[in-house]
């Protein structure tokens, strides 16, 4: 018995000094370029996801109007395309230097057009630990917070004059023409000025 017990002290012991050693050793991963740790992604995303079904708030994505779209655009471009991307852009430079990957939320793959509005909310307010997406409950409103949510998940359908505000100055004419609203695919180089918007008089 007494030998079992100084097994399993021995045991618990070697697991923290190891890690130690393991990090103090300069073996653990700490540069963005470094490859993600043993189950950190699913440390990560398990404590992420446990956190945000308690916390999430439910707003239906039809009680915002193409006024809160506008107003959510603008909040995209000043606090989040740097990181997030725009259609028909590649990404920044300092985007693909980030670890974890800062998804770029106008591209089919990554969008989270499938994500209920107070989930992205809730990312917007909060944050994410270990991710560098800050949390902008102190540089934002409330209502900016949701309008740049209900923005997000309407992605894949924003109105033609919203997606517009987005775009840069020239653009091709086909991203509006033939897929109004949908998130474009990465495109190149911009060659023709934007057709007139329908709202606008001609």
């Amino acid at each position: 018995m007494k030998g079992f017990l100084v097994g399993l002290i021995l045991g618990i012991l070697i697991v923290p000094i190891a890690i130690f050693f393991y990090v103090e050793t300069g073996q653990s991963p700490a540069a963005a370029s470094d490859a993600p740790m043993p189950f950190e992604k699913f440390l990560a995303r398990g404590a992420l996801h446990a956190r945000i079904k308690k916390e999430t708030q439910d707003r239906d994505l039809s009680t915002f109007n193409a006024g809160d779209l506008a107003a959510g655009a603008e909040v995209y471009r000043t606090n989040c395309a740097f990181c997030h991307g725009l259609p028909l852009q590649a990404p920044s430079a300092a985007a693909q230097g980030m670890f974890p990957h800062a998804p770029q939320l106008f591209t089919a793959k990554e969008t989270v057009t499938d994500d209920p509005v107070g989930v992205t909310y809730w990312k917007v307010k909060n944050g994410i630990r270990l991710t560098g997406m800050p949390g902008f409950q102190k540089a934002l409103t409330d209502q900016q917070m949701w309008q740049v949510a209900a923005l997000m998940a309407s992605a894949d359908k924003l109105p033609p004059d919203v997606l517009r505000s987005l775009l840069p100055a020239v653009a091709p004419a086909a991203a509006i023409s033939a897929a109004p609203g949908a998130p474009p695919a990465q495109m190149p180089a911009p060659v023709a000025p934007l057709p007139a918007s329908p709202s606008q008089p001609k």
